[in-house]
């Protein structure tokens, strides 16, 4: 009985790990939390898995020494330089702090980046109306450009239409007296 007991306990406990997988990943896909905290527990879940194969092997025997296992299974992993990931130490901002209010910090953090965002867009914004002013005044600088060309070339072509007068004018006037 106690054997029955162990095995379904076992068949149980890699459910659940698979079924926390599942929703570790829907969550991540569904951003209802940020990819650096899906990491965080996707580590843990792996955790678990590791120590529900080593459940596992020490129910099987096939694993080290059933006494070394069994140590390393309850204490943490202490004797074989495994640590446990609830041990882990919690950020500082973390600390202390229940689901609800945890959800809240999110909440402020993401309104905190989309204000950042917003101020962002807005800067952002301001550089395109000012490279568009600048677009047009270039433009009209251009125009004046050319309608100064124009003026110059029209007023080259009346110089030297002058000049070729005077010119004539003047071998007319040598070839008279």
């Amino acid at each position: 009985q106690v054997n029955v007991a162990i095995r379904s306990s076992l068949q149980s406990l890699r459910e659940k790990i698979d079924q926390l997988r599942e929703l570790l990943l829907r969550a991540v896909s569904t951003r209802q939390i940020t990819q650096l905290e899906g990491d965080r527990r996707q580590n843990l879940v792996d955790e678990l898995l590791t120590r529900h194969k080593q459940l596992e092997a020490s129910y099987r025997n096939e694993g080290p020494e059933p006494d070394m296992s069994r140590s390393s299974l309850m204490a943490g992993g202490a004797k074989r330089g495994i640590t446990n990931p609830w041990l882990l130490e919690e950020p500082e901002e973390t600390r202390g702090l229940g689901f609800d209010e945890l959800r809240q910090q999110q909440r402020r953090i993401i309104e905190e980046q989309d204000a950042g965002l917003d101020a962002l867009s807005s800067i952002i914004s301001r550089q395109k109306q000012m490279g568009q002013e600048i677009g047009n005044e270039l433009d009209e600088q251009n125009e004046i450009i050319d309608d100064l060309t124009n003026l110059v070339e029209n007023t080259d072509d009346r110089l030297r239409t002058q000049t070729r007068h005077v010119k004539l004018v003047d071998k007319k006037s040598t070839s008279c007296g």
